[in-house]
């Protein structure tokens, strides 16, 4: 009889996690569309507002830990 092995626990933990950092990258996506369109969908800035955004969705995410 073969004998399965079981599966790491870690293994979950790092799915949750990939999971949550598609989530992440989602939220600033979303966000740095945001502030595009608040710019009047001028082009050029992309970096800056997936930056401001990728900043803004951070610091949210750390005050809901720390709340």
């Amino acid at each position: 009889m073969k004998r399965r092995r079981a599966m790491p626990a870690m293994l979950g933990t790092i799915s949750h996690a990939a999971g949550s950092a598609n989530d992440l990258q989602e939220q600033i996506r979303r966000r740095a569309y945001e502030l595009y369109e608040q710019r009047g969908q001028n082009h050029g800035h992309e970096t800056d507002d997936w930056l401001q955004a990728e900043s803004e969705v951070n610091q949210s995410t750390t005050n809901r830990i720390a709340a």
